[in-house]
This record gives structure tokens, C-alpha cells and sequence, in this order.
């Protein structure tokens, strides 16, 4: 049974809504959100990230999955709210499929 407090996903993110609407020049979430080449920029680091926690997994290097999955969670992140979309329609998301999973 999985324990996790997974609030800090919360507060990661109100962190990257609060960048968007605050540019900050410092900002790493700033220059993502804000790169010239877009939204394209952070699918980028999606992907990049993506296929460095299959690598991890790969080469069964437990610290290095925990790392790059955490990145990847991380620019999933920011993915979603350069998309405007919200934890709580993940959360939503995730509670139907549960809801079918305990009926199938």
C-alpha cells in the first residue's frame, strides 16, 4: 500500500503556475515556459527525460530511476500548465480509471 505524501506535487506546481504568470529572468520554468521556440521547447525536455528514466530502468540503477522519473515528473509538470491544464483533471482522470480498474 503506497504511503506517499504526494502533496509536494501540489506545491511544485503552484510554484510553475506562479512562474508563468511571474516571469522571473532567473527562473528555469521561466525560460521554458517562455523559450522561443515554444511549447515545443518543453516537449523537448519531455521526451529527453522520458528516454533517460527508460535508460535508468534499463540499466536497473535504482537512484538514477528515482532521479530522472523525478525529472520527468518535473517537465510533465510544466508541460501541463503551459497547457493550461490542472492537477485536480488529472486527479479526476486517474480516479475514473481507478473506479473501472475496480470493476473490470
Amino acid at each position: 500500500m503506497a504511503d506517499a505524501d504526494l502533496s509536494v506535487l501540489n506545491q511544485v506546481y503552484d510554484i510553475i503556475l506562479d512562474r508563468k504568470e511571474n516571469f522571473d529572468e532567473n527562473s528555469y520554468v521561466c525560460k521554458l515556459l517562455n523559450h522561443r521556440k515554444g511549447v515545443n521547447k518543453i516537449l523537448e525536455k519531455v521526451g529527453e527525460e522520458a528516454i533517460e528514466t527508460i535508460l535508468a530502468v534499463k540499466n536497473e540503477d535504482h537512484d538514477e530511476i528515482v532521479y530522472e522519473a523525478s525529472d520527468l515528473i518535473f517537465h510533465l509538470l510544466v508541460m501541463l500548465a503551459a497547457s493550461d491544464i490542472t492537477l485536480e483533471e488529472i486527479a479526476n482522470e486517474l480516479s475514473a480509471r481507478h473506479e473501472k480498474m475496480k470493476r473490470d
